[in-house]
């Protein structure tokens, strides 16, 4: 009897933490969002509304969950500016992903009218990690239409980032910079497998946040392929 009980204690316990195992958080997605002085009213909604559109994603949002993913935003512009808008919001099931997706859209903009300041809204991004170290990976995702012009140059935070292991991928909005996804590949992103999408106008920032996050999201997260993922 002692035997059969302690046999279903250690039964329950390897299925206990045996499912957390599982469901431990594959991904730390810290979400950079330029509102610097080139991005004027339109553009800035454009770009909260197509994150929030993208994250709903069916594909994303499944992969989210699956990875009990760790979502945060940051706000960014010119030296001195950027804000931790959102901070970490663990994903367990869709009603997370539509609470943060909503509550992205419905971020306040901190400013309007400063430089662009990719540097430093690294560095603020690399400090919220710390807050999510169970995460297997961990991952900037930075977006913007133009040059970094003021403060920390985002080169002198790599070092750094790479110590953290963190990657950072960019999307470039090239409405009036078309150097600008050269300027990213070259001096914005670090890390493994790291990586430039690019959106020739803000029209197209939908569309590119989309397919990035499933490049970012889908394909990776959890160990589960893109293709598995779009079939069920």
């Amino acid at each position: 009897m002692q035997m059969t009980r302690l046999f279903l204690v250690l039964t329950c316990l390897h299925l206990v933490f045996g499912a957390r195992m599982l469901r431990a958080c594959d991904l730390a997605l810290m979400l950079a969002v330029d509102v610097s002085g080139s991005v004027d009213i339109d553009e800035y909604r454009i770009q909260m509304d197509g994150l929030a559109a993208a994250l709903r994603d069916g594909i994303i949002a499944e992969a989210l969950v699956r990875g009990e993913a760790r979502v945060a935003v940051i706000q960014w512009s010119g030296s001195g500016r950027q804000e931790l808008s959102l901070p970490w919001v663990a994903i367990s099931d869709f009603s997370d992903v539509e609470r943060l997706s909503n509550e992205i859209a419905g971020l306040p903009r901190p400013w309007r009218n400063f430089a662009t300041g990719i540097g430093e809204a690294l560095e603020l991004a690399l400090a919220q990690f710390s807050a999510v170290p169970d995460c297997r990976r961990s991952l900037i995702d930075v977006s913007g239409d133009g040059f970094s012009n003021e403060g920390v140059a985002p080169g002198d935070v790599h070092p750094a980032l790479r110590a953290a292991g963190v990657t950072v991928n960019a999307l470039a909005i090239e409405d009036s910079e078309p150097a600008l996804t050269d300027y990213f590949f070259e001096e914005v992103i670090t890390g493994e497998g790291a990586f430039v999408q690019t959106a020739a106008t803000f029209e197209e920032y939908p569309d590119a946040i989309r397919q990035k996050l499933l490049r970012e999201v889908a394909e990776q997260t959890a160990g589960l392929p893109g293709e598995d993922l779009r079939r069920n």
